[in-house]
Formats: C-alpha cells, structure tokens, sequence
C-alpha cells in the first residue's frame, strides 16, 4: 500500500511492533537503574542516588504508559506472519 506521500503506508501491527520494541528498551533500562540505585546507595557518594531514583520513576511511569497503549491496541499482523 503507497502512502499520500509516495511512500510504504505502516499498519497497526508495524506500530505495535515498535512500542513492543521500545517496551523491552525500558525494561532493559529500568533493570540498569536499579542496580545504579544499589549502588549508589550502598556507595559513599550518595548525590547520585536522586538523580537515579528521579530518572528510575519517570521510565517505570513510561512503560506503565506503554503497557496500557499496547493493551488497547489490536494484534494486527506481523511482519513474520505474512506469505
């Protein structure tokens, strides 16, 4: 399918695929801060522990946000699903 603007229109499931992508990008993000937040914690400088706990609830906030949009989307179909 060809877009208004001459190029390859992206259904819902291409759409899925990257919030699915960018989902596991936070995981992986959020499992790192919380051990920089052992860390930090357990380190004798501890000015970095807010600045880790700050950006730590903002990505848990994010995939949260991210969660629900994929719950609310449908399975669409996937690129490996076609023939």
């Amino acid at each position: 399918m060809v877009g208004f603007d001459g190029g390859t229109m992206r259904g819902p499931g291409w759409i899925r695929g990257l919030r699915e992508e960018e989902a596991r990008q936070l995981r992986r993000e959020i499992g790192r801060l919380e051990r920089g937040l052992i860390e930090a914690a357990n380190s004798k400088a501890k000015w970095n522990l807010h600045e880790v706990a700050h950006t730590l609830r903002w990505h848990k906030a994010r995939l949260r946000r991210l969660e629900e949009c994929l719950e609310a989307m449908p399975e669409g179909k996937r690129a490996s699903d076609r023939s």
